[in-house]
């Protein structure tokens, strides 16, 4: 099976990655780039980007990198630890995001993620580890049962 590019990926994108609007630029096992294009939805009350935006980009982008990876193995990926850093605030403009695998074990992955403004200043940063677990058994239909 050929290995999904961003733009497969993007264009299966849904529920709440496509809700705040996650762009797929680049994915590999080692590396995935990534936007979201700020606006007032993904803005928290003070006019800031929301942490959870950067936390679920990390997220999403860990989970789907080691995801593609060890799906010809029958296994998928989950998040199992996420912790986000924000050092200064985004409030227009696109959230950029480059997540780098730092390690590829067995039953984890761990990835360091940076998150920049337009002017690739740095501006959170997220340590995610995601892990690895064998593809559940297909159900059978209740009335095959």
């Amino acid at each position: 099976m050929a290995t999904p590019g961003p733009e497969q990926i993007n264009h299966a994108m849904a529920g709440f990655d496509a809700l705040y609007g996650l762009e797929l630029l680049d994915i590999s096992d080692t590396d995935v780039y990534a936007q979201v294009t700020v606006r007032d939805q993904v803005k928290q009350p003070m006019g800031l980007v929301h942490g959870g935006v950067y936390a679920s980009m990390a997220e999403s982008m860990a989970s789907l990198a080691t995801a593609v990876a060890v799906h010809a193995q029958a296994e998928t990926a989950m998040g199992l630890s996420n912790s986000t850093s924000f050092l200064r605030p985004i409030t227009r403009g696109v959230v950029h995001a480059h997540a780098t695998r730092i390690h590829r074990g067995r039953t984890t992955w761990v990835w360091d993620v940076r998150f920049s403004d337009d002017e690739d200043r740095t501006c959170a940063v997220t340590r995610m580890t995601i892990a690895v677990r064998p593809l559940p058994a297909p159900q059978k239909p209740p009335s095959a049962r």
